[in-house]
C-alpha cells in the first residue's frame, strides 16, 4: 500500500460508512435488514491501477480503490460486510473487499480495499 497521508488535507471525500441492521421476520427469527450509517467520516479514495486483477476489474466496468481514514474505535470496528457510500452523492456505493488494515502500526490511519457496487 501506498506510504500514508500525514495530514489532514487529502481527505477530500465524506464517506458514511453502513452495515446492515437486524430485524424480526414476523415469526421470531432475527434476519437481516437495510443498511443504516454507523458513522460517516472524512477519506482520502486512491484509485487502483496497475495489477492484472486491477485491470481485469476496470474492463468490466468496476474501478477499485483504497480508502484511507483516520485510526478511531468506529473505524476499527469497519468489516468487510459493511459498504461506504459518498455522502456528496449518495447513489455512489462501494462494496468493501479487503478488511480494514492498520497500515503505519500505530493507530493513525486504516486503509481498506474497495470496489464501487453494493455488498453481496
Amino acid at each position: 500500500m501506498t506510504k500514508p497521508v500525514t495530514d489532514g488535507g487529502a481527505l477530500r471525500h465524506r464517506l458514511e460508512f453502513q452495515k446492515r441492521g437486524v430485524t424480526d421476520d414476523g415469526f421470531g427469527n432475527d434476519v437481516a435488514g437495510p443498511f443504516e450509517t454507523v458513522f460517516s467520516q472524512r477519506a482520502q479514495m486512491i484509485a487502483r491501477n496497475g495489477t492484472e486483477t486491477v485491470m481485469a476489474a476496470r474492463l468490466q466496468g468496476v474501478q477499485p480503490y483504497t480508502v484511507r481514514i483516520r485510526y478511531s474505535a468506529q473505524a476499527s470496528a469497519v468489516t468487510a460486510d459493511w459498504r461506504i457510500v459518498d455522502a456528496r452523492n449518495p447513489s455512489r456505493v462501494f462494496a468493501i473487499t479487503a478488511p480494514p488494515v492498520n497500515v503505519d502500526g500505530m493507530n493513525h490511519w486504516i486503509e481498506m480495499l474497495v470496489k464501487e457496487g453494493q455488498p453481496s
